[in-house]
């Protein structure tokens, strides 16, 4: 059916896949909601320095 070296490239490819694929799930679930809730944080931050500043000027 396969031979040795098919044997290995047909792991390799299946390796490749599956580490890609844990990768994107990681981005997905992890760093994207982290980064877009860090952005939405600091933007409040600044809307509300600048209300601040806006009463006391």
């Amino acid at each position: 059916m396969f031979e040795f070296d098919q044997y290995l490239g047909f792991l390799a490819f299946l390796t490749i896949l599956t580490i890609g694929f844990w990768l994107m799930m990681f981005l997905l679930l992890f760093v994207v909601p982290y980064w877009l809730g860090g952005n939405l944080i600091e933007l409040w931050k600044e809307r509300r320095e600048a209300k601040k500043a806006e009463r006391e000027a």
